[in-house]
């Protein structure tokens, strides 16, 4: 592992403790985003729960992309 890291630093320009600390720093960002409040008056609530409560269909696109077959299985 330690071998990893000090390869994925070399090709950083960093250090092995800058790299390992600046993604640790990423990540803890990332962690701390994804739990994220937000507030919402009772209108805004009502809103957002209807538009759970009826996602939009499925595009034709996306529809197709669904029905091929995956790559590992070709």
């Amino acid at each position: 592992m330690k071998a990893v890291l000090t390869r994925a630093a070399a090709l950083r320009g960093q250090k092995l403790s800058e790299f390992v600390l600046d993604c640790a720093r990423r990540d803890a960002v990332d962690a701390i985003l994804d739990q994220r409040t937000f507030l919402l008056d009772a209108e805004q609530h009502e809103r957002f729960l209807a538009m759970l409560d009826s996602p939009p269909a499925p595009s034709e696109p996306l529809q197709e992309l669904f029905r091929r077959k995956p790559a590992w299985e070709c």
